[in-house]
């Protein structure tokens, strides 16, 4: 499969999320969508990145979009990652990863020497038509919450 790229249609889904509700991107149509993908809730770097989207809920709020955290992890464990540190986002399940897959974050990746399959923290801004805006792949944590608000306010 071909990487997703800017200029390109979003693909569509609906996963359910958090607080017992769904969500799909086809019911997103007309606000800018931030979709990101993280690989496991309640690890170091993936909290940091939640927290810090939550932080800024407010300013993407104001920006007209909407940010959309997804990993493999089950509901459940989004409502306890979500209660714990007080996120603000909606955190979306993907448990037969073919979002995750859709998107291209599903990638070999390789730690201590050892390979294995994961999801590659990466994001996209997807404008009010579906169709992709920004991509940011092999996300660093620091400063990319402001990165990615800066393009939404920039669309």
């Amino acid at each position: 499969m071909s990487e997703l790229k800017p200029g390109d249609k979003a693909p569509d889904f609906t996963l359910p999320a958090d607080g017992d509700r769904q969500v799909s991107l086809r019911e997103l149509q007309g606000k800018s969508v931030v979709l990101y993908f993280y690989p496991k809730d309640d690890t170091p770097g993936c909290t940091k990145e939640a927290i810090g989207f939550s932080e800024a809920i407010d300013e993407f709020d104001a920006a007209g979009a909407v940010v959309i955290g997804v990993s493999k992890d089950t509901v459940a464990k989004h409502d306890k990652f979500r209660d714990k540190h007080d996120l603000k986002v909606m955190l979306a399940s993907d448990e037969s990863g073919e979002v995750v897959e859709a998107y291209g974050a599903w990638v070999e990746k390789n730690m201590y020497g050892r390979t294995y399959m994961g999801i590659e923290r990466c994001t996209y801004l997807i404008n009010s038509d579906g169709v992709i805006q920004q991509v940011w792949r092999k996300v660093r944590v620091k400063g990319h919450v402001e990165a990615v608000l800066e393009a939404v306010k920039a669309s």
